[in-house]
């Protein structure tokens, strides 16, 4: 999210865990006002399918990284998804 070192991610994570939108700034102090928080998840339910492929390539990729370095397997050339397909954050 603008302005801080949290991520877009780190919120819809912690809100697709059922975390309510006051209880997000416990974890993640940074984020400051509990608009800006109301702000990050009305950004993400109105991009939501978006957001969520873009997470889903995301922790596949992660995943295959993790499989690699288990078996020594170089990383060279492997890019993790970009949020180019991302509408812009509106913060």
């Amino acid at each position: 999210m603008a302005g801080s070192r949290i991520s877009l991610d780190s919120v819809v994570y912690a809100f697709n865990r059922g975390d309510s939108p006051r209880q997000i700034p416990e974890g993640y102090p940074l984020l400051g006002s509990l608009s800006r928080i109301d702000g990050a998840i009305a950004f993400y339910l109105d991009h939501q399918a978006a957001i969520d492929k873009y997470l889903e390539e995301r922790a596949l990729w992660e995943k295959l990284q993790r499989a690699r370095a288990k078996t020594g397997e170089p990383r060279a050339g492997a890019n993790p998804p970009t949020t180019s397909a991302l509408p812009p954050d509106p913060a």
